[in-house]
């Protein structure tokens, strides 16, 4: 198994989630800045947009439209081309508590996490069915309960949809339909005691996972054996592969895993290091 280590890309950030690589810029949400946020290869920074009820997962419409989830109120927003954040969806009829990551397909469905539960507040677990947003803004529930659905890719040119179930440490994998429902889940790889959260797929099939609270991101082999392991400076939430080559591995990470923050420190970081296979 190899490991590497990684450099700071980025420090002013306090809870940096949900990160995704277009356009030559990594794309992140800043939670608790409430804020959507870019940054580059060189480590230049800029704020994309300001979602006041705590941004989370990032997608695109194939017209290039971005869709970001507002976790607290449970909606998808889309931002338009003049700068204005308006509702795309409304995802309350299906998710039970905080709306979180998500994925989109190429023909523009995207697909919604939840909590399920008020985790903070001490409430019992209960699964959590994904959210099935078409490009028209409909909702519907699809697929299997999970447990605690976190970070998601599409995978086997999509067929499947990948998910981290944090609670149930491990990835399950639906089938897509081609109405872009989901069929009955299974186990991809089991990961316990490891909790995975944010998740990003390559080009051999590989699964780079972040297991939350450590201070690593692991790689998971179409077998789902363990290949390679990154170590972080502080503990890894989620990460993305990208860059010029697409063999960049971001890695978003933030001591909140460990102690909530406070307003106006900056707890988080991007990370960074290469890696041997490029991004799907």
């Amino acid at each position: 198994m190899a490991d590497a280590d990684t450099r700071i890309l980025l420090d002013d950030v306090v809870f940096p989630e949900c990160p995704r690589w277009r356009a030559g810029r990594l794309w992140f949400s800043d939670f608790f800045a409430h804020r959507v946020r870019t940054v580059a290869e060189d480590g230049v920074s800029e704020d994309v947009c300001e979602v006041p009820r705590q941004p989370a997962g990032l997608g695109w419409l194939p017209d290039g439209r971005l869709l970001v989830v507002s976790m607290v109120d449970r909606r998808l927003l889309r931002l338009e081309p003049d700068g204005a954040l308006v509702p795309h969806a409304d995802l309350r009829g299906v998710a039970t508590f905080h709306a979180n990551d998500l994925v989109t397909d190429g023909a523009g469905r995207a697909y919604v996490g939840s909590y399920g539960f008020d985790a903070g507040g001490g409430a019992p677990a209960v699964p959590a069915t994904l959210a099935l947003v078409h490009p028209d803004g409909r909702v519907e529930a699809t697929g299997d309960p999970l447990e605690f659905p976190n970070g998601m890719a599409i995978a086997d040119g999509g067929a499947t949809l990948l998910v981290a179930e944090t609670l149930g440490r491990r990835i399950s994998a639906l089938p897509i339909g081609a109405d872009g429902r989901l069929g009955r889940r299974r186990t991809w790889a089991s990961l316990a005691p490891a909790t995975p959260d944010g998740i990003c797929l390559d080009a051999a099939g590989g699964l780079w996972v972040a297991v939350t609270p450590e201070r690593a991101c692991i790689r998971v082999g179409p077998d789902g054996r363990i290949t390679d392991r990154v170590s972080t400076h502080r503990p890894c939430v989620a990460c993305a592969l990208g860059g010029a080559d697409g063999r960049t591995l971001f890695l978003t990470t933030s001591d909140f895993a460990v102690v909530p923050p406070v307003p106006g420190d900056h707890l988080g970081r991007i990370e960074a290091t290469r890696v041997h296979h490029p991004a799907a």
